[in-house]
């Protein structure tokens, strides 16, 4: 897949976050710092507060205190946050199920501004990395649950984004389709982007940089 450099290395920093849901606080007063070229996975158990790190970050909820910032740049909402290059792969996928895999993959990047020509060559060779090249005018109904998962993965990697998030991006894929979407997120860090994975896996984990560990809402570092 040919990959387009960032423009700018863009760093991520979390300081000192509570995420709270009504009387539920699902972060506790997290800081972490995502560094470009790297990838950093946020462990934990269900429930542990893993999505709702990631979404923090995506400034898709709001935070009861602290900041997010990317590169130097505060994130307030989801706009700023897309402004600044972020872009979430979601757990559950999050595609619509009445377009294509092809088309699920197009429609962010015409809307994000993309010229129709390299929008359609960046879908047609992310669907290739993630083994879809064949399935491309499948409607999403007519994918299996781990093919889906990887549409969402190929949706991600073709924002050619800054900052990339991945709310556990293999849970659905069989071990030959784990190693591949896990390299395939090397391959993003390997261009300067900073990758951040939540995942309950632990040999995923094993093949990051970093990790750190949530438990119940609070943060550890663990290396």
């Amino acid at each position: 897949m040919t990959i387009l450099m960032p423009a700018q290395r863009t760093a991520v920093d979390v300081t000192s976050i509570t995420v709270c849901y009504g009387p539920v606080t699902a972060v506790h007063s997290a800081s972490l710092h995502a560094e470009p070229g790297e990838v950093l996975a946020v462990t934990g158990h269900s429930g542990a507060g893993k999505s709702s790190l990631l979404w923090a970050i995506a400034g898709a909820v709001e935070l009861a205190a602290g900041s997010v910032a990317v590169a130097g740049t505060p994130v307030a909402g989801r706009e700023s946050a897309v402004r600044a290059g972020v872009t979430l792969i979601p757990q559950g996928n999050g595609l619509a199920a009445v377009l294509t895999a092809y088309e699920n993959i197009l429609v962010p990047l015409l809307a994000a501004g993309i010229p129709s020509g390299e929008a359609d060559r960046r879908c047609r060779e992310v669907l290739e990395a993630v083994g879809l090249g064949e399935s491309w005018r499948h409607l999403v109904e007519e994918l299996s649950g781990g093919q889906q998962q990887r549409v969402a993965v190929a949706r991600g990697l073709a924002m050619d984004a800054p900052v990339l998030l991945a709310d556990e991006p293999t849970s659905e894929l069989d071990h030959d389709n784990r190693e591949r979407v896990l390299a395939l997120l090397r391959s993003q860090a390997t261009r300067g982007a900073a990758v951040v994975v939540a995942t309950h896996d632990p040999e995923a984990a094993a093949l990051c940089d970093h990790e750190v560990h949530l438990d119940d809402g609070v943060l550890e570092r663990l290396r």
